[in-house]
């Protein structure tokens, strides 16, 4: 009850209008919410340049990757352009202006582009994991609430498992978003994540989830503690990727 009052007195100090038409009451009203393209096609993840069922890795990059082992993710499934007013609308005001109920519409965004690509399920989804200075400032990890969302609707009636304890940051960075350079990018992210607890992902198939992707590096750093610690595949899944010439 004290939760109904409650958002009932932010609705009429604070009223929420459809980031597109202004429609009053939502945040993305129906209409326009499905005038938004999820992607008809993913790309390789490393190179970039050939469209690949999944969004696996292309034959190339695989040979390159099992000879380096410089590539742990075997795939990046990208949701929705970026360059889309509203999708960048909406990340930004989930991520800045801490607007939790953004977590809906963002992720059927993505559980849409899942299905439409018919990707098997995950034993198992980790979402990025934020310092702990940045969860107390921001009140909450976006990559978390993503996961929820995605482990009740990928699969109708399952509940996928979410395991937020395992994968941990273990110092702060810089914003990726702020650094312009693919490898100063990749030196900034190095070393920032630890596995607490190997044995819950040990042996399984991890879908990593994120809100934004732009070089990787993140989403890399994290496959490579979580390969180390035993796991068998890792794919990841985000809302959108940022256009990013690396060098």
């Amino acid at each position: 009850m004290f939760s109904q009052l409650k958002t009932s007195i932010l609705d009429a100090l604070f009223p929420i209008y459809c980031l597109s038409c202004q429609q009053e009451g939502f945040w993305l009203c129906a209409e326009c919410f499905s005038q938004i393209e999820t992607l008809s096609f993913q790309v390789c993840p490393h190179c970039e340049k050939l469209i690949i069922s999944g969004g696996k890795l292309c034959s190339k990059c695989q040979r390159l990757s099992l000879k380096n082992k410089d590539f742990p993710l075997e795939a990046l499934i990208v949701s929705s352009k970026y360059s889309l007013s509203n999708i960048a609308k909406m990340i930004h005001l989930f991520k800045y202006n801490f607007i939790e109920d953004l977590k809906i519409p963002l992720g059927k965004i993505m559980v849409a582009t899942f299905i439409n690509h018919q990707i098997p399920l995950p034993d198992v989804l980790i979402p990025v994991p934020l310092h702990p200075r940045k969860i107390r400032a921001r009140g909450f990890n976006q990559s978390e609430l993503l996961a929820d969302f995605l482990s009740e609707n990928l699969a109708p009636g399952m509940t996928l498992s979410v395991i937020k304890n395992a994968l941990k940051r273990k110092k702060t960075t810089l914003s990726q978003m702020k650094i312009k350079n693919y490898k100063e990018r990749q030196k900034n992210i190095q070393g920032a994540f630890t596995i607490l607890k190997p044995e819950e992902i040990r042996h399984k198939n991890i879908l990593l989830v994120d809100d934004v992707a732009t070089t990787g590096a993140t989403l890399l750093e994290c496959a490579r503690v979580l390969k180390i610690a035993g796991a068998r595949k890792i794919s990841a899944i985000v809302i959108a990727r940022q256009e990013f010439k690396r060098p």
